[in-house]
């Protein structure tokens, strides 16, 4: 595996919502973990040669990218709720390409109010509000895969 093969993986699983991916191939290891948005917060890269150890720690260092996780959001985001998904499948912000989106940020919500729609199995379930509030964030992009209890929305209840 190359470096070029390795960096367009990294750039694969930050863009697909996944928290982390482990690869294990003859002679190969990789980790590759990632942040709620999307950005590579590590990844370790183990190659193990048995006829050129000296060059595990160049190639370790050239791709290894690690983003600054940001600690100030984390207070800002004491305040809100987080609506969680509540199953695995694919996001949709809009209930068909032709309609409008069904909250923005800064749309006022109430509880019971739909705030989008995740497909699994071929099935579209709508995801309800379970509180009343403001959208602060959408976290997820439109089309995008979610896992189980992965964060969609932050909600400022006030």
């Amino acid at each position: 595996m190359d470096l070029k093969e390795i960096q367009n993986l990294i750039k694969f699983v930050a863009n697909s919502g996944v928290a982390e991916v482990k690869l294990e191939m003859d002679d190969v290891k990789i980790t590759i973990r990632t942040t709620l948005e999307g950005n590579v917060s590590e990844a370790t890269y183990i190659q193990q040669i048995p006829a050129q150890p000296a060059l595990q720690p160049v190639a370790a260092q050239q791709i290894v990218p690690v983003a600054p996780t940001p600690a100030a959001p984390a207070v800002e985001n004491s305040n809100y709720i987080t609506i969680k998904s509540p199953i695995i499948g694919t996001f949709y912000r809009k209930p068909s390409p032709d309609k409008p989106m069904f909250v923005e940020v800064g749309s006022t919500i109430a509880k019971g109010d739909v705030l989008c729609v995740i497909e699994a199995m071929k099935l579209f379930n709508e995801i309800e509000s379970e509180v009343s509030g403001k959208i602060v964030k959408i976290l997820v992009d439109d089309m995008s895969p979610v896992e189980y209890d992965q964060p969609l929305f932050l909600v400022d209840p006030s």
